[in-house]
């Protein structure tokens, strides 16, 4: 008894007292399972901020994100909801497209061609127009790849030379966007005027530009583009708008945005893009396979007079006007009435 200390003396004695006095009361929290407890706290977290943070000693605050409900919802939208859209849509329109053409046949000349052709682009207009068609052309390849690569493409050509392909169609997808960035804001200064709404807009629309009149086919009176080609004008300007601030969202991860933003901009970034995918192949049909004499308009540049009279003709009545056109067989030092 003389070694043992008055600490050790006392303080078994006070708590056997505090015990039986009840006044020893276990916490709360104890009385819980830990797992209760931390799922509790997590829910608080997720209703409070919509995501769970931690701290990182690393220089980054994105990698104090924990969890982040939304990355679920995007990867069940990459991972299912996206392929079934752009499948549906893509091939939908070339169903479409395909029905149309054997139900409906190619919109022919009505009367044969005159001899004596009428300049609708300059040189600097099909290049223009060409260079941005390139454009999209390897964007929409390099995406679809994102969607149906791994699926379709690489069972055929393996792992290796898939992801090989995959590398070069990633740097092809970053760096020609620039030039498809530029070329939509060239065409919107160069043809803004041209597709403006007019006078001839709204027949066009009732009779939907004659395209579904098997016999006598009409061509209403229209500018230098038709509705229809107003339409596609629009979809390019505002769709490529969407993709090319949603892609430099994209090219520069996190630098105007936290990661919801991002997915947002995903999201939008490939249901535009599917959409603009359907409507250039309208709108390749049209100009190629869909419209005899169409082609010519953005190959040579130049297209035979009766066709422009047929598919143009306000805007032929006004090149006549400017003297833009000459009668057949005067000579270039006879003036124009």
């Amino acid at each position: 008894m003389r070694n043992l200390s008055l600490y050790q003396l006392v303080c078994p004695t006070v708590v056997a007292l505090i015990v039986s006095c009840g006044l020893l009361i276990e916490p709360v929290a104890a009385q819980e399972p830990a797992g209760q407890r931390q799922e509790l706290s997590e829910q608080q977290l997720l209703d409070e901020l919509g995501k769970i943070q931690g701290r990182v000693s690393i220089p980054d605050p994105k990698a104090t994100t924990l969890q982040q409900p939304q990355g679920r919802d995007y990867q069940t939208f990459e991972r299912t909801a996206l392929p079934w859209v752009a499948g549906f849509v893509i091939v939908g329109m070339l169903l479409l497209i395909g029905i149309y053409y054997f139900a409906m046949g190619r919109i022919r000349l009505k009367t044969h061609p005159s001899g004596q052709t009428i300049v609708r682009f300059n040189a600097a207009e099909r290049l223009l127009h060409w260079t941005t068609a390139t454009a999209f052309i390897v964007l929409a390849i390099t995406g679809l790849n994102l969607i149906f690569g791994r699926r379709l493409l690489m069972p055929l050509i393996g792992p290796e030379a898939f992801s090989t392909w995959s590398i070069w169609a990633k740097y092809a997808h970053h760096y020609v966007s620039w030039a498809f960035m530029a070329g939509v804001v060239l065409m919107f200064v160069a043809w803004i005027r041209h597709n403006l709404p007019d006078r001839y807009d709204a027949a066009w629309l009732r009779s939907a530009g004659g395209f579904f009149e098997r016999t006598n086919r009409r061509h209403l009176p229209s500018g230098r583009f038709n509705t229809g080609q107003k339409l596609i004008f629009w979809s390019v300007v505002l769709g490529g708008v969407s993709l090319s601030f949603t892609g430099i969202y994209l090219l520069f991860p996190f630098a105007f945005t936290d990661i919801n933003g991002m997915q947002w901009a995903q999201y939008v970034h490939a249901i535009v893009g599917i959409i603009m995918v359907a409507v250039i192949l309208a709108h390749i049909y049209i100009g190629t396979l869909g419209m005899e004499g169409a082609y010519q308009a953005m190959g040579s540049g130049a297209v035979d007079l009766n066709w422009a009279k047929e598919h143009h003709s306000a805007w032929v009545e006004e090149q006549q006007r400017k003297g833009a056109i000459r009668p057949r067989g005067q000579t270039a030092a006879e003036p124009a009435e």
